[in-house]
Order: structure tokens, then C-alpha cells, then sequence
């Protein structure tokens, strides 16, 4: 199985569809990464910040995949930004991986009250240069944030990691990143079972199209061009959320899911937080 893949602007290209590893345990990472990949998948998505990037790298090790095959993607940690520090940092994260590089680095929060987040950029300009990061970008970025690396700093994101899922349909956001060619990739794209896959508009059109709630919203985020990588525990639910490039919603359908808006957020204001 293959799934479909978004050209980014620096011209390489992101399997659309990805397994998040998040919340799972350091000790069951391995086994729930090679779950992902005997499926198909070839995106994983991990971060420092979540202790597990060993149990990746062991079920990359284990898989026989070669490595031009895979997408991996890694986050600074929140106490790693400084220029020099997020490079070091990267070095720490590829060891534990057992890679030479990543093909995505991603500072994981912009934490504009301290004001780093423009040095930390230059550092990761800096891991592109040197080949240990094929591709930078960003997550938790709002527009201000992304104008101030335009304006001091040469490279521009290819990606965006922002909360994104239907009761949070960050509109502007989405359109400023459109206009500047940045890639969206969305966290907690279905909610974290918090409620929203309960909504009837949701129930209506899984029956209609034969799909669960989950995968009406995983195509919606598709057809909306975004970049999605749920995580479960669950062989069967990682099952499901692959098998969402059989149908397709019409322009009703998506029109209904993203009229769930509540502008509830699950996490912090990337403006506050940090």
C-alpha cells in the first residue's frame, strides 16, 4: 500500500498520511511503529519531548525498509533552543534513532516570551546545511511568528504542525500558510476522542459513505490538502485510519464537518505557552 504524497517547497516530497507516536509508551513505541509500517506506512512522526525516539529507530532497525523509503520526522524540545543547542540536540536525536539524518525537523513551540525562536531557526539552517535535516519547518507557529522568520532569516518553513482538526479550523492561519507555500500538518486531527467524533453530522456521514466517524474526518483533512499523522495504540484502529483513500466526501460533506468550529483548543496558545 502507498499513500499519496504533498510536494513541498523545497521539492521533496511528504507522505500525506503518517503514524504519530505520541503519548505512547518508550517501551511499546517498537512494536506499535512496526505495526504502522507492516501496514504500509512510511511517515512516522516523533518528537524529543516525547522519550520514545529510541523505540522508533529500533523498529526502523528491525524493518529491513530501506531508508530512502521512510519519512521520519523529529522535534526540538522545548529546552533546546539557541542556535548551537538545536543542532547539538538533533545530533542527540539521530543517535537515538540510529540515523544519519532526519528528513523533517520541526522546533516543536515558537516560545515567543523568550524570544529564541529566530536563533533557533539559524541553527536549523544550519543542521539543512550540513545534510542531518533534509527538510525544516515549524510547528505551533502563528503568522506573526512565521513574518518575523521571513524578514530575519533566508529559508522558509516547508511546514507548519499546528493544531488543526474540526472543532479548531484555524481559517486564517490555514490561508496565510497557503499564500506562503507552507505546508500544513495537523495535530490531534481527530480531536483525542474528546467529543467530537460523537457529533451527529459526523455519524450521518460515515453511515452514508460506509466509514467510521474517524475516517470521514481523516478524509476530510486529506481533501483539504493537509498532512495527517493520527496515532493509536490500537492494530486495527492503525488499520482504519489507513483506509481512507477509497471514498471521498462532496463539497456538502466538507462543508458540514468544518461547520463543527468551536474554536476549543485541546492545547496551549502557542502564544502563551513556554
Amino acid at each position: 500500500m502507498s499513500f499519496p504524497t504533498i510536494k513541498l517547497n523545497d521539492g521533496r516530497e511528504i507522505p500525506q498520511l503518517g503514524f504519530g507516536v505520541f503519548q505512547i509508551e518508550p517501551g511499546d513505541t517498537a512494536e506499535k511503529v512496526k505495526a504502522a509500517l507492516d501496514l504500509g506506512y512510511r511517515h512516522i512522526d516523533t518528537a524529543q519531548m516525547y522519550g520514545n525516539e529510541e523505540g522508533v529507530g529500533k523498529a526502523i532497525a528491525d524493518s529491513g525498509i530501506p531508508r530512502d523509503e521512510l519519512w521520519i520526522t523529529t522535534k526540538l524540545n522545548n529546552d533546546g533552543h539557541g542556535r548551537d543547542t538545536a543542532v547539538s540536540r538533533l545530533d542527540e536525536s539521530l543517535t537515538k534513532l540510529g540515523l544519519d539524518h532526519v528528513d523533517l525537523y520541526l522546533i516543536h513551540w515558537p516560545q515567543p516570551k523568550q524570544d529564541r525562536y529566530v536563533e533557533t531557526w539559524q541553527g536549523f539552517e544550519d543542521a539543512h546545511t550540513a545534510g542531518k535535516a533534509r527538510s525544516i519547518g515549524v510547528s505551533n507557529f502563528q503568522a506573526d511568528h512565521l513574518d518575523r522568520l521571513a524578514k530575519e532569516t533566508s529559508t522558509v518553513p516547508v511546514i507548519n504542525q499546528i493544531e488543526f482538526h474540526p472543532h479548531l479550523v484555524q481559517r486564517e492561519l490555514r490561508e496565510y500558510l497557503q499564500q506562503h507555500d507552507i505546508a500544513l500538518e495537523a495535530w490531534s486531527p481527530i480531536g483525542q476522542g474528546k467529543g467530537l467524533l460523537d457529533a451527529p453530522e459526523l455519524e450521518e456521514i460515515a453511515e452514508r459513505v460506509g466509514k467510521s466517524a474517524a475516517q470521514v474526518v481523516l478524509r476530510w483533512h486529506i481533501q483539504l490538502g493537509n498532512i495527517v499523522f493520527p496515532k493509536s495504540n490500537n492494530p486495527e484502529r492503525i488499520k482504519e485510519n489507513s483506509e481512507i483513500f477509497d471514498f471521498a466526501l462532496t463539497e456538502d460533506d466538507l462543508a458540514a464537518v468544518e461547520k463543527l468550529h468551536t474554536g476549543k483548543r485541546i492545547g496551549p496558545d502557542p502564544d502563551d505557552f513556554g
